[in-house]
């Protein structure tokens, strides 16, 4: 009995990281991590700066997910973000919940 509640624990654990490590790995695999950083600053904002930035606006998904496609500039310096149009509506999407989960 032990060992099975055991097991659901390491299971349950692991389950709950998997969108983490998988957005980080999808991020990873769309070149972001070439200019972002989680914790630091790089070409672009670290992404616990973006997640604190827009903690309380209702609508960031939807903004951040165009930005990511599209490119942007003027907000966090003179350096443009370019558009990346090799990530799709919703690769957008995942990596800008997990970037607003980070803190």
């Amino acid at each position: 009995m032990k060992s099975l509640a055991l097991a659901c624990a390491i299971t349950a654990s692991l389950t709950a990281a998997t969108p983490a490590l998988a957005s980080q790995d999808l991020a990873q695999k769309k070149n972001c991590l070439s200019c972002h950083a989680l914790d630091v600053k790089r070409v672009g904002p670290a992404y616990k700066d973006v997640a604190a930035k827009y903690a309380s606006a209702k609508d960031a998904v939807t903004v951040l997910s165009a930005k990511v496609i599209k490119g942007g500039s003027g907000v966090w310096g003179v350096v443009p973000m370019p558009a990346n149009p090799q990530v799709s509506e919703a690769e957008a999407r995942t990596l800008v919940q997990w970037i607003l989960t980070l803190k």
